[in-house]
């Protein structure tokens, strides 16, 4: 049976007796109009992401390569002033000493005061250009760290909004997956290879219901012949390899004769009050009757071959 999965409008059917069909033929299509238009937004959505992200990963890109050219002028700087520094020490070192000999020979009355007072002056300049050069050494680091933070808080805050975004293209994947499969969802399609035994009679702008049986599917292979017999008449009697005949109506077998058939399968168990057996068409006798599937008729199996005298004595 070929049914529904859900209930929707007809636009298209494919459906008409006795046509020979594939496995994932489309038989039935139903309206998908208002999944198609949410799935063609959900990727125009996607496509708009994407641009946005990779212009957000080459601001990351350009961020990164600043902040190492930053680095390099940092440290290129700091050595400047490493060096400025060196070069104010040693003046600064020898206008201390300096100053501290004419102290020592001003105490011993060997240097004038005025001479005395311009060597600590020159001290103290010395002095303070060294401090100096210190202070922009530690102000030329402090800057770089500043300006580090500072990239750094940025490139943070975009790598932030590219995860954001690519949350937002990894729902629409999810919300499009869903919409293809709801898309695919109304064809309704032949589960088997087969030929269409049934066919509902649909019109274009017709509304199915889910679970509508739509059409039915005879699967390509070998004609099975299937009956059911009294208990009484088929447990003990019945067996694989017994030959019968089958008599199918509309059929007089006067006229056609019957079906040769061989019991392939006894069911060993009764279900709604008969035995189930299943025959197979026999190949090696002979059959005019056009055998095709869902025909009914009648079958008698030839279970002994006995006399009519065994007969009567069995009755006796």
């Amino acid at each position: 049976p070929v049914q529904s999965q859900l209930a929707g409008r007809v636009v298209k059917t494919y459906l008409a007796v006795g046509r020979e069909v594939k496995a994932g033929e489309a038989l039935v299509e139903l309206d998908a109009s208002p999944e198609r238009m949410q799935l063609q937004e959900e990727r125009a959505r996607s496509r708009s992401v994407e641009p946005a992200i990779a212009a957000l990963r080459a601001q990351i890109q350009s961020e990164t390569e600043a902040l190492k050219r930053e680095e390099e002028a940092a440290r290129t700087a700091v050595e400047q002033a490493r060096a400025n520094t060196r070069s104010t020490e040693a003046p600064a070192k020898y206008a201390e000493i300096e100053a501290k000999r004419l102290q020592q020979l001003r105490k011993e009355g060997l240097v004038a005061e005025r001479d005395y007072q311009r060597a600590r002056s020159e001290a103290e300049q010395s002095r303070a250009a060294l401090e100096r050069e210190a202070i922009v050494v530690n102000r030329l680091r402090q800057e770089q760290r500043t300006r580090e933070s500072d990239r750094d808080t940025r490139i943070r805050s975009l790598e932030t909004e590219i995860a954001r975004l690519e949350g937002q293209v990894s729902t629409s994947k999810a919300v499009m997956l869903r919409l293809e499969n709801e898309i695919a969802r109304r064809v309704v399609r032949a589960p088997v290879d087969g030929r269409l035994g049934e066919a509902a009679v649909l019109r274009i702008g017709a509304v199915i219901d889910e679970g509508d049986k739509l059409a039915a599917i005879v699967p390509a292979g070998k004609l099975l012949v299937v009956a059911q017999f009294a208990p009484a008449a088929a447990l003990g009697r019945l067996a694989e390899g017994q030959k019968a005949e089958v008599r199918l109506q509309g059929f007089p077998w006067a006229q056609w004769g019957t079906a040769p058939a061989v019991v392939s399968r006894v069911a060993s168990e009764i279900r709604d009050g008969a035995v189930r057996v299943e025959l197979a068409v026999d190949p090696t006798r002979p059959c005019r009757i056009p055998l095709q599937h869902g025909m009914p008729g009648s079958v008698e199996v030839a279970v002994e071959r006995v006399t009519p005298a065994t007969l009567m004595l069995r009755l006796a």
